[in-house]
Formats: C-alpha cells, structure tokens, sequence
C-alpha cells in the first residue's frame, strides 16, 4: 500500500505566522498542497503566505465566527481543505495557589480557550467541510486533522496547570473524535513536542538554549520546527495513523521543575 498523494488539494494550518505553524506550511507547500494559514499576525503571515503561494487570514481560534469565516476564505481560493494542523496555543505560567493567592481563572480560561477549545473548533468546523469531499484513493480517505498537544500533557511541571489541561484535553478528544470521524473517511492524530526551537526559545540566552537541549536524551538537543512538520506530513500520507498521540521529544520526561 502506497502513501497517500494530497498534491493539489487545500491544507489549512493555524498558528502558522510562526514556530511549529510556519515549518509546517511550508513542508505542506512542498509536499504540493494550497495552504492556508490562520493566525493573528497579520505582517509574519501574509509574509509566508506570499512565500508559499498560499493565503493568510486574520482567524483568532478561541472565536468560533472568526473560524468559520477564515474557513470560508480558504475555501473559495483554493477548495475544500482536506488537511487541518491545528498549531496555534499560548504558554503562560501560574500556580494552581502562589503566595496565598488563587490560580487567576482569566489566565486559565482563556488557556483552555485557546489551546483545546480553539483546536476542537477548528477541527469541527474544517471536518464539516471535509464530509462533502469526494472521497480519494482505495480507502475512501476525506481528510486528516492534526492537533498539537505537548509532553506537558503527561509531564505537566510546576506552574503548567493551565497550560497541561489544555494539552492534556487534546490528548483526550484524538481518539473519540478519530472514531466520530472513521465512517466519514476523516483521521485524527494527535503530535506531543517536547523541547523544541520555538519563538518563545528563540528570546532566551544561548546557554538556556543548550541547557534545556541537554535535558534531553538523545538528541541531546532541542528539536527543530522542521522535524515536527516532517512528522505532520507522514501523518497526513500514511493511511494507517489514527486515533493516535505521538510523543516527539528525544525521550525526554520533564521534571517537576
């Protein structure tokens, strides 16, 4: 059985200005699909976009109107997407109690908001569109849909309660929603980075760099953006992923701190 072929068809990837998102388009540009990206910085994306032959539109994932009307976009320049990475999350830091004072629900909210709740309603809506496709290949294949979780799913540290809730309920829906989707062609994986060379990296001394780098196993390193966009592109091909979470980290396992 061959890899599946998505030249020329319609990708979307959100988050994708910067960081996992914007290695991520490009590989999919490489790999022959039209791509769309969905972020809020409007000069980094309309950029890549431009670089890419694809488009860029202002989407705030947490906004469920916003997301439709980006789909719609997408949709009349370049046709049904059969592709969605959902990239696009926040960090932030806080305890659950620090000094006395209760974890601030704004600050965990708008976690949720953004991480979980924005990458479901990406996939929803997208998987909307998805089911009308005409099916491709032997299996009858409609779409794949990607998200981002992290190894702060399973190895939440301290001050990452918010932000490993989020990761965590992503790691929980990929495989309920892997099986909604099954009977309407549509697969669901899920990636969990560990220590990658991110923006937020990218603002620290060299030396943190390489000290985080070393916690890692082997490659005793941080990871690069473009091994998780490979990562993202063999999902998208290899029909039999599904339903799956994949820890990409050198075999890390964070510390409490």
């Amino acid at each position: 059985m061959s890899l599946m072929d998505w030249t020329g068809q319609a990708a979307i990837v959100t988050g994708g200005a910067s960081g996992l998102g914007a290695s991520t388009a490009k590989r999919l540009a490489a790999d022959g699909l039209k791509v769309t990206l969905f972020d809020l910085n409007e000069d980094k994306g309309g950029a890549l976009a431009d670089d890419i032959g694809g488009l860029f539109v202002r989407v705030d994932v947490s906004d469920p109107t916003s997301i439709a009307d980006g789909i719609s976009a997408a949709q009349s320049a370049f046709g049904t997407p059969r592709i969605l990475v959902n990239c696009a999350g926040i960090g932030g830091a806080a305890k659950t109690v620090s000094r006395g004072v209760a974890h601030d629900p704004t600050l965990f909210e708008k976690t949720l908001k953004v991480n979980l709740m924005g990458s479901f309603f990406c996939a929803s809506q997208v998987a909307a569109q998805m089911v009308g496709a005409e099916p491709i290949g032997p299996d009858g294949a409609r779409g794949v849909i990607v998200n981002t979780a992290s190894v702060a799913a399973f190895d939440g540290q301290v001050g990452q309660v918010a932000y490993a809730a989020s990761k965590g309920g992503i790691v929980g829906m990929t495989l309920p929603m892997a099986r909604d989707l099954a009977d309407k062609g549509i697969r669901v994986c899920t990636v969990a980075p560990g220590l990658f060379l991110t923006p937020l990296l990218h603002d620290l001394p060299e030396e943190v760099q390489a000290s985080l780098g070393a916690q890692v196993p082997f490659p005793s390193r941080l990871g690069a953006p473009e091994e998780y966009a490979d990562m993202v592109s063999h999902i998208t091909r290899n029909p039999m992923l599904n339903g799956e979470v994949i820890r990409l980290d050198g075999a890390i396992r964070m510390a409490p701190r």
